[in-house]
């Protein structure tokens, strides 16, 4: 059985690294999709696609490479196409794992199962909380998995975020 699971993941973080552990706990194969892949780099948005990509693959173990699969995932202005949009890009997957609900209400129109991800310290472990960290320099390495603190270190976050 396969799974979908699609976030922005801007950057990568501890909670992201325990939904796929949580997804993978339930399907043979998971389609991770990497959201908003078409967004130029602004400040919401402030990693590339390749970038989130590398920060997810430096974060997992072998053993869940081996089980998931990335796309990149473009935003459209309308859901039921942004959604026929991700059957052309995916392969055939049977779970959705997902708690935004209109996602949820699209794909149970479908027949498709939606799982909804337990979040871990959601009020710390988002995105928008560790890029403020990392701007404001404060702590925020101890909330992203090894390979995404070494990205953002090597590639001089700080100051690319601050740009923004």
């Amino acid at each position: 059985m396969n799974g979908l699971l699609i976030g922005r993941f801007q950057p990568f973080h501890l909670g992201h690294l325990e939904a796929l552990q949580f997804a993978l706990s339930k399907v043979d194969k998971l389609w991770v999709g990497l959201g908003s892949s078409n967004k130029p780099v602004q400040k919401n948005n402030p990693f590339s696609a390749e970038e989130r990509k590398q920060m997810i693959l430096s974060s997992i173990d072998n053993t869940m490479k081996e089980k998931i699969s990335i796309y990149f995932i473009p935003d459209l202005d309308n859901h039921v196409k942004w959604i026929e949009k991700i059957d052309t890009i995916v392969p055939k997957f049977d779970i959705v794992f997902s708690n935004d609900e209109l996602t949820k209400h699209l794909y149970s129109k479908r027949s498709v199962q939606v799982i909804a991800i337990p979040f871990l310290n959601r009020n710390v472990l988002s995105g928008t909380n560790i890029r403020d960290l990392i701007i404001s320099d404060q702590k925020w390495d101890n909330l992203v998995p090894q390979g995404t603190r070494n990205f953002l270190k090597n590639t001089s976050a700080k100051e690319h975020l601050k740009n923004l």
